[in-house]
C-alpha cells in the first residue's frame, strides 16, 4: 500500500521522520517539509521505502554518485552542505542534552579531506552465477555491484578492479567475501576474509593477481599470500608498517584533525597514557614532546607501534604494551604518575576503563569517540567522578553519513 507522508525532520540516522500516521515513520533520502510517497517494508513496521518525492525541499540538491539511494554506503548526498553540517552538529547537542550533560559544542570540523583511505567491498555469486562486488544495500544484506565510488581517496585507485578480479578467482557462494582495501604509501594493502581454506591452485591464482594489480600486499584472514612492498603509512615523523587488516581512521584528514585536537588539549603534560592506542596515531605524535605509555588489546598494532618507535629518531620514550582494557582496565594506582590520559575506544565505548578513570586523580583526560551515545555515557561517569567538561568538538570524517567523531577535554 502506498502512503502519502509529510516529513517533519531528519532523524539521527539520516532518515526523514514523519508523524503523519500519529507514530514515527522513517523514510530514507527525504528532508524536512517534503511530501513523499512511500511503501511499507515487510518486517520493519516503523520504516518505509521511498517511492517518490512529490514536494521538494528547497534545500534538496542532486546527489553526486549514481549509486546513491541503492548502495547503503551514504545516507545523505541530497542535502545542501550548510544544513547537513548543522544537522550533524545537532546530533551531538541533542544526545548530550538527553544525557543531562551541559556543555558547549563547537562548530563541526570537516575532515573528509581527499576521501576514505580504506574500504571493505563485499562479493558474492548471485543468481544465475552472476558475480556481485560492491557495498551492501541500505538495511539489507543484498550486495549492490558498483564500478566506482567517488568518496574514496585517490590512493584507493584500482581497488575496485582488484576486488572484482579477486572475487572472480574465488567465486564466493553462500557467505560473502569481505575484501578490505587500504591505501598506503607503497600501494594497496588488501585482506580477504570469508574465503575459508584455499587449495594451492587458488593461492597461486591470488598471488598472480597480486602481481597483475601491483598490490603492495595480499593477505587472507591476516595470513600472507604475497607481499611486493611492505605497506607503510606516515604518522608524524614515523613510518608505520601496517599489520594485515589493521584499523585506521577513515581519512588522512580525520586522523590529522583528531591528533591535532588531542595535542592542543594535552598542554604541557610530560607523561601521557594513550589507551586503545592502535598503531599510534596519537602516541607517535605526542612522543615528540612527552613520554608516552601506549596500550591496546591488538598485539599486531602494538608490535607495529613498537617497530615504528624503534626506527624513528627524536622521540621521547614510548612504552607500548598489549593489554585488554575491557577486561583489565588500568586501575587508579596505575595512573598516578600520568599528567594526562587519552582514550579512543571502539564504538562500544570504554565503560570499564572510564569507571577507573573516574576514581583516579589524573588531572587531564582527553576523550575521543566515534559514537556519541557511548561517549555521553562515558562522559557522564567522569563528570560524576568529579571531572569538569570543556568544549566538545565534533569532527566529520564520515561525510554523507550519520557518524560523527568527538574530542573533549576533562579536568580535575
Amino acid at each position: 500500500m502506498v502512503e502519502r507522508l509529510l516529513i517533519d525532520h531528519v532523524g539521527h540516522r539520516g532518515d526523514g521522520v514523519s508523524f503523519t500516521s500519529g507514530q514515527a515513520q522513517y523514510v530514507p533520502y527525504t528532508l524536512a517539509g517534503e511530501t513523499v510517497e512511500a511503501a511499507a517494508i515487510p518486517g520493519q513496521p516503523e520504516r518505509r521505502k521511498l517511492l517518490a518525492v512529490d514536494t521538494l525541499s528547497p534545500q534538496r540538491i542532486a546527489p553526486f554518485c549514481p549509486h546513491f539511494g541503492i548502495c547503503g554506503g551514504c545516507a545523505i548526498q541530497h542535502w545542501q552542505p550548510e544544513s547537513y553540517q548543522a544537522w550533524k552538529r545537532s546530533i551531538v547537542v541533542e544526545t548530550l542534552r538527553a544525557a543531562k550533560i551541559d556543555c558547549e559544542v563547537a562548530p563541526l570540523i570537516d575532515a573528509h579531506g581527499a576521501g576514505r583511505r580504506r574500504a571493505t567491498f563485499h562479493a558474492r555469486m548471485g543468481t544465475r552465477e552472476i558475480l556481485k562486488v560492491g557495498f551492501s544495500a541500505a538495511g539489507s544484506h543484498d550486495i549492490i555491484p558498483i564500478d566506482r565510488c567517488p568518496i574514496l581517496d585517490p590512493g584507493l585507485k584500482g581497488s575496485l578492479e582488484a576486488a572484482w578480479a579477486l572475487a572472480e578467482a574465488l567465486k564466493p557462494t553462500g557467505k560473502p567475501l569481505d575484501i578490505q582495501a587500504t591505501a598506503t604509501n607503497n600501494g594497496l594493502d588488501i585482506d580477504i576474509r570469508g574465503s575459508g581454506p584455499l587449495a594451492p591452485p587458488r593461492i597461486a591464482a591470488l598471488s598472480k593477481l597480486t602481481e597483475q594489480h601491483r598490490l603492495a600486499r595480499l593477505t587472507r584472514h591476516g595470513e600472507l599470500v604475497l607481499m611486493r612492498n611492505a605497506p607503510e603509512i606516515n604518522i608524524g615523523a614515523a613510518r608505520v608498517t601496517l599489520p594485515p587488516g589493521s584499523f585506521l581512521q577513515a581519512t588522512v584528514a580525520g586522523e590529522e584533525t583528531l591528533a591535532a585536537l588531542v595535542g592542543e588539549r594535552i598542554g604541557k603534560a610530560k607523561h601521557v597514557a594513550d589507551l586503545f592506542c592502535g598503531v599510534g596515531p596519537f602516541a607517535l605524535r605526542l612522543a615528540s614532546r612527552a613520554r608516552v605509555t601506549a596500550l591496546d588489546s591488538d598485539a599486531g598494532a602494538v608490535a607495529a607501534l613498537q617497530k615504528a618507535v624503534a626506527t624513528t629518531s627524536g622521540l621521547k620514550p614510548v612504552k607500548a604494551e598489549t593489554r585488554d582494557l575491557f577486561r583489565r582496565p588500568l586501575m587508579p594506582q596505575e595512573m598516578r604518575d600520568y599528567d594526562a590520559v587519552v582514550f579512543d575506544p571502539p564504538r562500544q565505548g570504554a565503560e570499564a576503563q572510564v569507571k577507573q578513570l573516574a576514581a583516579s586523580k589524573v588531572p587531564v583526560v582527553i576523550a575521543v569517540s566515534c559514537n556519541v551515545t557511548t561517549f555521553a555515557r562515558d562522559i557522564r561517569m567522569l563528570i560524576e567522578g568529579g571531572y569538569k567538561l570543556d568544549t566538545v568538538v565534533p569532527v566529520d570524517q564520515f561525510r554523507h553519513t550519520a557518524h560523527v567523531e568527538l574530542v573533549a577535554k576533562l579536568m580535575r
